[in-house]
């Protein structure tokens, strides 16, 4: 088991709080990514967890043991930063190896370990290559590999595929998810980008000023957002959300309601005047598959539809929309959900 369970985690760097009463449970095997902008806190409760930073209060729990106080190396954790942190004078099966010979694993264990990690992340052909001779992508899987050796009850990725370009990011998001598969192991993962965590995981834990904003599942998050911060995040584009003085008519709302928002694949698009709101395109991009029209209501208010890419809606041109009332999001005048 493998579990962790974090109940009350405060956590201050002299009078500044950077965690406030953080409690979670994170199942066995789950695939967990920590999300939110810079400063949040994501890192900060990845380094509580790995034992890296001290907690002022609140306790962790990792496999129903207690490790609050424990030292890094007694909680059976492997990390993978966003630096490679590989040894440069030493070949790949060196960097692998170097943690089990410290801790005086035999020699025959620690060859099957290099040998099953280099076969999941297909190093084979690159063990006595030095990190200089290895593209980005493969830097990265040898920090993996030297994690996957150790066979920890957990792995925490901290921001591990920033430092790739865009096409190795999708390949190594995929390679993350199917090692994920392969191991079944508990897996933490850090990230501001919200691609990344609405593609990898299987829960989310969006973190807002040192605080838990929400925790749920990818398509929870993006169809029931519990905030406006969280509607704003998840998604991309960012669900639209704007003031409902913004030249809407005819739309149901709760007395409460400050702000509405709506995914911009759920708009329709109608003739004028036969919608909630009339809205000029001012802008239209031209994806391949969509297309995404920007659009100016009354007011000054600017939102985003996604339309299919063959739709021949273009600049200039005067349409309605129409918000489907199970599409409409509201919230109040503190950003929270009404339902």
């Amino acid at each position: 088991m493998a579990g962790i369970k974090i109940n009350g985690l405060n956590k201050f760097y002299g009078d500044t709080q950077a965690l406030f009463d953080v409690s979670l449970d994170i199942a066995d095997g789950e695939f967990v990514v920590f999300v939110g902008p810079s400063g949040c806190g994501k890192s900060t409760l990845l380094r509580c967890l790995a034992g890296l930073e001290g907690v002022d209060s609140g306790s962790i729990e990792i496999g129903g043991r207690d490790v609050t106080k424990a030292e890094p190396v007694d909680r059976d954790l492997a990390m993978v930063f966003q630096s490679y942190a590989l040894y440069p004078h030493m070949s790949v099966r060196a960097n692998m190896e170097f943690g089990m010979k410290v801790n005086g694993l035999p020699a025959k264990e620690r060859e099957t370990r290099i040998a099953e990690a280099a076969r999941i992340l297909q190093l084979g052909e690159y063990l006595d290559r030095k990190p200089s001779q290895l593209s980005g992508g493969q830097r990265q899987r040898v920090a993996i590999g030297r994690a996957i050796v150790k066979d920890p009850k957990v792995f925490l990725f901290d921001e591990p595929l920033s430092n790739l370009d865009a096409k190795l990011r999708v390949q190594m998001r995929v390679e993350l998810e199917g090692l994920h598969k392969q191991l079944a192991a508990t897996m933490i993962y850090v990230t501001h980008d919200q691609v990344e965590a609405m593609t990898m995981a299987d829960k989310i834990v969006v973190l807002n000023g040192g605080r838990v904003e929400q925790v749920g599942t990818p398509m929870e998050l993006y169809h029931t957002p519990n905030s406006r911060f969280v509607a704003e995040f998840i998604g991309s584009p960012a669900m639209n959300v704007f003031s409902p003085k913004a030249g809407l008519t005819d739309l149901a709302l709760n007395p409460a309601t400050a702000f509405v928002g709506c995914r911009p694949e759920h708009f329709e698009l109608v003739a004028p005047g036969q919608g909630h709101a009339d809205a000029t395109v001012t802008v239209k991009e031209q994806l391949g598959g969509e297309s995404l029209l920007y659009l100016g209501l009354a007011g000054g208010t600017n939102v985003v539809a996604r339309v299919d890419g063959d739709d021949a809606t273009d600049v200039g041109q005067s349409i309605g929309l129409r918000i489907p009332p199970k599409r409409l999001h509201q919230f109040d005048s503190s950003g929270h959900a009404l339902h």
